[in-house]
């Protein structure tokens, strides 16, 4: 699998051809077309933003001691404080530029699409292939799902994931769980976990997504299984986990 560090190493820095929105308490705290794309570890890239596209009127020297390699602030709007969620770097190739933690403040916007978890990937990308391929997920000897129109999700550097109908799948073994994660390019994930009429469980082994995002649609409503923790057959072969 190829990641970014094997394309070049890190860090790498390269402008972003996007406006970059980040909004806190209301308001637009970066609008900027100048953001940077910098990988600090493979996989994903970060916004870094220079010091000019921060207003220093959000920007509060943070408590506790400091790092010789950045300096830490608070985010401040109006009444609305997040502690040390921004990094403005003193050293080497990221000197000069600041990092906002994209958890921290409200919403994250390319242009005018909202973005999560991270900013997307240039160098990455899904693709979504209708499969004819039999597949079986098992949990410790239970089949939990059957099917022979498995949709294969292939992504960048991980591995392969199969989504699989419902009507494909012991629903009745499914218990929904309050998890939520989010993936910049699918969405926002649902979990299940898996109870076994003698008592097992695996705890939010499954996933699906109820509205993913557009490069995404075709697993709408398919449910993911944790490969890692479960028994997985294709075309009669188990997979290594």
């Amino acid at each position: 699998m190829t990641t970014t560090s094997q394309l070049f190493p890190l860090p790498h820095i390269e402008p972003s051809p996007k406006r970059v929105r980040v909004l806190f308490g209301g308001k637009y705290i970066v609008d900027t077309t100048s953001a940077r794309l910098v990988w600090t570890k493979p996989y994903y890239p970060y916004f870094f933003f220079k010091s000019e596209d921060v207003p220093k009127e959000f920007l509060r020297a943070a408590e506790g001691p400091q790092s010789d390699e950045h300096q830490l602030y608070d985010l401040v709007v109006g009444n609305r404080k997040a502690n040390a969620a921004v990094s403005k770097y003193l050293k080497g190739d990221l000197a000069g530029l600041l990092n906002i933690e994209f958890g921290a403040v409200d919403a994250w916007f390319e242009e005018d699409e909202q973005i999560y978890v991270h900013p997307k990937d240039p160098y990455k990308r899904v693709d979504v292939l209708q499969s004819s391929r039999h597949v079986r997920v098992e949990f410790n000897g239970q089949e939990i799902a059957n099917t022979k129109r498995p949709h294969l999700l292939f992504e960048t550097s991980l591995r392969v994931r199969t989504y699989i109908p419902k009507i494909d799948c012991r629903m009745d073994l499914l218990v929904p769980t309050e998890l939520t994660t989010q993936c910049p390019y699918k969405g926002v994930a649902n979990y299940y976990s898996i109870h076994l009429p003698d008592g097992q469980v695996s705890a939010n082994t499954v996933w699906w997504y109820r509205t993913p995002l557009p490069e995404c649609i075709e697993i709408k409503g398919l449910l993911a299984f944790y490969d890692e923790k479960l028994d997985i057959y294709v075309d009669d072969v188990l997979q290594p986990r």
